[in-house]
C-alpha cells in the first residue's frame, strides 16, 4: 500500500493533515509578508537585507535549539491531539501582535524602536509555536496510520507542507503592497486553524509515565545523546541537519538574490518561492511512489548531488541573466516571464526543489519508524536540536559571505559544493540500513556462538 491518496479519505489522517496545512500556510503568509515588506519598502541596501533576512531567519530558529528537547518529552508524554490545539489557541494571539507589527511599519509609524521589534518578537513566537507543534506532526503519524502508510503519510505532510507554502507565498506577494489586509489574514487563519486542529483524534501517551526534564540544556544533551545510539537515527539526523544548513543559506540569500541579482519586484521573488515549494511537493510524492512505502535513504545520495548540480547550473543561468539585463529597474512579473532566460531560472529552481525533497523525506521517516513508537516524538525533537543548530550556522555563513563582500551569485556555489557532504551522509545512511537488515549470523555449531 503505498500510494498516498487513499489517506486523504480517512478521518486518522486528514485533520492532522489539514491543521498542519493551515500551519504552514499561516506561518509562511506571515513571515514572506514581512521580509518582503521590509526588504522591499524599509531597506535600500543588499547588505543591510541580507542582515535582516540572516537575522530574521536566526530569532525563528532559536526556539527549535532551546525548546526541542522539552516539545519532544510532552509530545511523548501526553495527548499529542490535545498539544496541538494549546499550540494552536496560542498562534492567535502570537498573529495578533504580528499583525500590530505589520500595521505600525505600513504607517510607517515608529517603525526601528516598536514595529520592527512586534515583527520579530511574533516571529520568535511561531518560532517556539512550530517547536512544539514540529515533533507531533511526524511523531503522530505511528499512532495513526498502519505501517506501510507511515512514509507515505510522511510524503503528504511534507508535499502538503510546501503546498501549503506555496500557496501563502502566493498570497504574500500580494500582500506586500496590502500589508493592513495581511494583518487582518494572519488572524483570521490562525482561528480556522484553531477550529481544524479540533477534530484531530486523540494520540495519547504510548509508554509509562516519565518526569519531564524542563532544563532545556540537560534534557537537549540527554535527548541527542539516547537517539545517537541508533546509527540509523543518527545518520538520518546528521543528513537531514547537513541538508538544512544548506537550505538556510539559499533561503537567506533568496530576497536579496532576488531584487539585486535578477531585478525582480516582490511578486517575481514569491513566483520563485512557488516553484521551488512545488518542486518540493512533487520530489516529496516521487521518492514514495519509487520506494513503494519502504522506508530506504537508497536514493537520498543520488539525489542531493543532482540538488547540487542543478544550483550550479542556477548559478550560471544567475551570471548570465546579470549580464544581459541593461535596465536594472524591478520587473513585474510580465516582463520577467518575457525575459529569454526566465523559464531557465524556474525550471533550475523547481528541480533544485524536486531533488531536495527526494533527498529528505525518506530521513524524517527513518526518525519515527527506527525508534519505539513512545519514544518518536523525541527522535523528531532530537533532530530538530541539531538542526537547528545547523541552521543557525547556516544563517552565520550567509551573513558572513555577506559582510566579507562574496557577491550573493558567487555565494550559491558554496551551496552546491556542500551537496557533497550531505550525499556522503546519505551514503553513509544508506549503509548503516543495509547492515541493520542484514539477518544476524548462525551460530556455529560446537562453538562458543
Amino acid at each position: 500500500m503505498f500510494t498516498s491518496m487513499h489517506l486523504l479519505r480517512q478521518r486518522r489522517f486528514v485533520p492532522l493533515f489539514a491543521t498542519q496545512l493551515l500551519n504552514a500556510f499561516n506561518d509562511n503568509v506571515y513571515k514572506t509578508t514581512m521580509v518582503l515588506f521590509v526588504v522591499y519598502k524599509v531597506y535600500s541596501s543588499p547588505d543591510t537585507e541580507t542582515l535582516f533576512s540572516g537575522i530574521a531567519s536566526a530569532v525563528f530558529i532559536v526556539p527549535f535549539f532551546l525548546l526541542s528537547a522539552i516539545a519532544g518529552q510532552l509530545a511523548d508524554l501526553r495527548d499529542k491531539a490535545r498539544i496541538i490545539r494549546i499550540v494552536k489557541a496560542a498562534e492567535i494571539g502570537i498573529m495578533t501582535i504580528g499583525a500590530a507589527g505589520l500595521v505600525l511599519a505600513w504607517q510607517d509609524t515608529a517603525v526601528d524602536w516598536l514595529a520592527i521589534p512586534l515583527l520579530m518578537l511574533a516571529l520568535f513566537a511561531m518560532g517556539v509555536h512550530s517547536t512544539f507543534f514540529g515533533p507531533i506532526k511526524y511523531a503522530i503519524l505511528p499512532q495513526h496510520l498502519k505501517k506501510d502508510e507511515v512514509l507515505a503519510g510522511t510524503g503528504l505532510v511534507e508535499a502538503g507542507t510546501y503546498l501549503a507554502i506555496m500557496a501563502g507565498t502566493i498570497l504574500a506577494g500580494f500582500l506586500a503592497e496590502m500589508v493592513e489586509v495581511a494583518a487582518l489574514g494572519v488572524i483570521g487563519f490562525a482561528l480556522i486553524g484553531y477550529m481544524v486542529s479540533r477534530r484531530v483524534p486523540p494520540a495519547p501517551p504510548m509508554g509509562e509515565p516519565e518526569r519531564v526534564d524542563f532544563n532545556p540544556f540537560t534534557s537537549s544533551w540527554t535527548m541527542v545523546r539516547d537517539v545517537s545510539r541508533n546509527r540509523e537515527v543518527f545518520y538520518a539526523i546528521l543528513a537531514i541537519s547537513f541538508f538544512w544548513t544548506i537550505g538556510s543559506v539559499l533561503f537567506i540569500q533568496f530576497p536579496p538574490l532576488a531584487k539585486n541579482v535578477l531585478f525582480a519586484d516582490p511578486a517575481v521573488a514569491s513566483l520563485f518561492l512557488v516553484f521551488f515549494s512545488i518542486g518540493v511537493a512533487i520530489g516529496s510524492v516521487a521518492v514514495n511512489m519509487l520506494l513503494k512505502g519502504r522506508v530506504s535513504a537508497r536514493y537520498s545520495p543520488a539525489s542531493v548531488l543532482a540538488m547540487g548540480a542543478m544550483v550550479a547550473v542556477f548559478y550560471v543561468i544567475c551570471r548570465e541573466w546579470n549580464r544581459t539585463v541593461v535596465d536594472e529597474s524591478l520587473m513585474g512579473i510580465g516582463t520577467f516571464l518575457s525575459h529569454p532566460l526566465a523559464w531557465a531560472v524556474l525550471a533550475s529552481l523547481l528541480l533544485i526543489a524536486v531533488f531536495g525533497g527526494m533527498f529528505v523525506v525518506p530521513l524524517y521517516a527513518f526518525l519515527t519508524t527506527k525508534v519505539a513508537t513512545n519514544k518518536a516524538s523525541r527522535a523528531v525533537a532530537a533532530n530538530n536540536i541539531v538542526n537547528s543548530g545547523a541552521m543557525v550556522v547556516g544563517a552565520l555563513l550567509a551573513m558572513g559571505l555577506s559582510g566579507l563582500g562574496v557577491p550573493l551569485a558567487e555565494q550559491l556555489l558554496l551551496s552546491a559544493a556542500m551537496c557533497l557532504v550531505s550525499a556522503w551522509l546519505g551514503r553513509r545512511l544508506h549503509l548503516a540500513e543495509l547492515a541493520s537488515d542484514q539477518p544476524d549470523p548462525l551460530p556455529i555449531p560446537g562453538g562458543r556462538g
